[in-house]
């Protein structure tokens, strides 16, 4: 989650939202996360495999609700993958984004396939040297930046649909809690532990990015911050700074890599158990003998990712990615409600699973209306590949 957020969406959705309307779309983004988040520990838990809201569709509501869940998932993320390698390129390399992207895809292909072990162990490092760095810019701004509270409470012109916008944008950025119930197969003791550690990471995170949310539009406003190619480092050069701007692009290089490492792993996962059920190509179902991994997958998500990379651009990726995404998880609540009430548990997850359901229908409608239009549009055609290979082969 850490990356995507601080360092790709908080400009678009600024200039949908506005800055109070920016706080607003973020918090609504937050509670629509958690709802899910709920809902994919509940199924995680009864269901620990690989495959995610795939398995889940397939076991509480039918195949092909499965289906529909497990091709949002893999065409979205792959999306994302692109987009993540893409802003690596434009932070470490600007003349040769697509050059260093490519690169970056390579290698962190190499380590997944070493086996998930190593990757845990290269995502913790990522993550503390990002929060580092987001530290650095929280304190560098509140203390040096002139951050003015007045800021913050000026919606504009911004509507109703502005802050919907914003929030099925803002979304993208807390979707990675799924990867934890996506490596359902690799976690120790998943009854105990998924449903502890999704809600954990999700709240972690949320307060991560309420607090830079407020320092960017503090120190910048929210049309400084709509119009920055990169809002953090502008945070430090506003503050006075500007030397700090090239630790900000490296913690952005950093944080972003760690984004892409889970995200091939969570995508190559969801094609293995695809896979396994015969809605891919059942080759992808290949486990590796030492490393444990489905080694197969991975190179195959490595190779579409690649083939976007070179063709493709980030924040329209970004859009779509969202939308498929909000679909999936749309699945995800609906097969959570049922599972029926759970007594152990002193939150209506019943409730929060309606109203997860409802929020990612209302975001995903109301995201910029190419998006929509991509995203609705892909999710038709594997419907219609789905039908005709049930038609053919029952």
């Amino acid at each position: 989650m850490l990356g995507a957020g601080v360092f790709v969406v908080f400009a678009p959705a600024a200039a949908s939202a506005g800055a109070a309307g920016l706080l607003l779309a973020l918090a609504l983004a937050g509670f629509v996360a958690f709802c899910n988040a709920t809902s994919s520990a509940r199924l995680a838990a009864r269901y620990p495999e690989s495959g995610g809201t795939y398995v889940y569709g397939r076991e509480r509501l039918t195949p092909f609700a499965g289906f529909l869940a497990g091709w949002g998932f893999v065409v979205g993320k792959t999306a994302s993958c692109a987009a993540m390698a893409l802003t690596i390129g434009a932070y470490l390399w600007p003349g040769q984004a697509r050059l260093v992207a490519v690169g970056a895809v390579l290698a962190v292909t190499g380590v997944n396939l070493r086996g998930i072990g190593k990757t845990a162990a290269a995502t913790r490092l990522l993550v503390a040297l990002t929060l580092a760095v987001l530290a650095t810019v929280a304190v560098t701004g509140a203390t040096f930046g002139g951050l003015s509270v007045a800021r913050l409470g000026d919606l504009g012109d911004t509507g109703v649909r502005g802050v919907l916008t914003a929030a099925g944008l803002l979304f993208f950025a807390f979707a990675g809690y799924a990867r934890i119930a996506t490596l359902g197969e690799e976690v120790r003791d998943p009854e105990r532990t998924i449903p502890r550690a999704v809600p954990l990471a999700l709240g972690i995170v949320l307060l991560i990015y309420l607090t830079l949310a407020v320092v960017a539009l503090g120190v910048l406003g929210a049309d400084r911050l709509a119009a920055a190619d990169a809002p953090l480092a502008e945070v430090v050069t506003a503050a006075g700074l500007p030397g700090l701007a090239w630790v900000v692009r490296a913690g952005a290089t950093v944080a972003v890599t760690g984004v892409l490492l889970s995200l091939l792993a969570g995508v190559s996962r969801t094609l293995l158990a695809m896979a396994r059920r015969r809605d891919l190509p059942g080759a992808l179902a290949a486990v590796h003998p030492r490393y444990h991994v489905p080694h197969r997958a991975e190179l195959a998500v490595a190779g579409v990712v690649t083939g976007v990379v070179a063709l493709g651009d980030v924040r329209g990726a970004i859009g779509f990615s969202a939308c498929t995404v909000l679909v999936y998880y749309a699945i995800t609540n609906a097969a959570a409600l049922t599972l029926g009430r759970d007594r152990t548990r002193r939150l209506p997850v019943q409730l929060l699973a309606a109203l997860g359901l409802v929020g990612c229908l209302v975001l995903a409608v109301n995201l910029p209306l190419t998006s929509v239009l991509a995203g609705f549009g892909v999710l038709a055609l594997g419907a219609t590949w789905y039908a005709l290979r049930r038609h053919v082969r029952p």
